[in-house]
């Protein structure tokens, strides 16, 4: 199986990314929506957390995990790596960097996410090892996570959240704009409609889901160990609020729930 973990119901938007790219594979999910948001966390937080979420995944199957929660990918993927070496970890960050190079026009680049995410500077990091000269622009939007477990995707409310948060970053002219969380995916129609036709839109899940499909044809061997087919489950660490609304947003229907707390 291939193990993807988030803070909640976000990581779904990476869940279906995968199922377009390699849909032959089983999924194991977990989303630790008893300690959610990870974004709002000390980063000792979400190392510990991290780790006991990877070991428990791997001990059910995972032969591979995805880190899709940015602030974990940001705090944790480095020791996660360390940790379970033997485990191949792929996180949201690096795979959409040379995605970002090459397609702002202007070196203005935008960053939206979780505070965690954003105070991490792992994002900035990342892009500046391979430019330099880019000028980024990073906004914290807390509100966007609420809204999107809400169920909120087209309300009027979270459209003027969504143009307060932006307007700044709009005013910078930045041409290339990153969604660095997971739920910002299912907000990116509002989200493009207040930057405009001309900005591009990053969503890492699919630099991931591109990565990860370029790894396993070229490791035939793990690809052998992954077990194949739709039984895909789904573990959340407590009741995850509004997951049926949700999931049809993702995947045009609901998923079944296992409502478990390994820790």
């Amino acid at each position: 199986m291939i193990g993807i973990f988030d803070s909640g119901v976000g990581g779904l938007t990476v869940v279906k990314e995968i199922f377009k790219g390699l849909p032959q594979y089983q999924i194991i999910y977990f989303g630790d929506t008893a300690r959610l948001p990870y974004g709002t966390k000390g980063d000792d937080f979400v190392r510990k957390y991290s780790a006991k979420i990877t070991g428990w995944l791997i001990k059910k199957g995972a032969k591979i995990v995805i880190i899709a929660c940015h602030t974990s990918s940001a705090w944790a993927s480095e020791s996660l790596k360390k940790q379970f070496s033997e485990t191949p970890i792929f996180e949201v960050i690096s795979p959409s960097v040379d995605e970002v190079l090459s397609l702002k026009k202007n070196n203005k680049v935008g960053i939206i996410g979780t505070p965690g995410t954003i105070k991490s500077g792992s994002w900035e990091k990342n892009l500046l090892a391979k430019e330099p000269n880019l000028k980024i622009y990073s906004k914290s939007c807390p509100l966007f996570v609420p809204l999107v477990e809400e169920g909120w995707i087209n309300n009027r409310i979270t459209k003027e959240v969504i143009k307060k948060y932006l307007e700044p970053l709009k005013r910078k002219k930045i041409d290339t704009l990153i969604l660095a969380c997971t739920h910002y995916p299912l907000l990116e129609k509002e989200i493009k409609k207040v930057m405009g036709a001309k900005v591009k839109i990053i969503n890492p899940a699919k630099s991931l889901a591109e990565k990860l499909k370029l790894f396993l044809k070229s490791n035939q061997g793990i690809v052998s160990k992954i077990k194949k087919g739709k039984n895909h489950q789904f573990f959340f660490s407590d009741e995850p609020y509004n997951l049926g609304k949700i999931s049809k947003i993702c995947f045009k229907k609901e998923i079944k729930a296992k409502i478990k707390d390994p820790f």
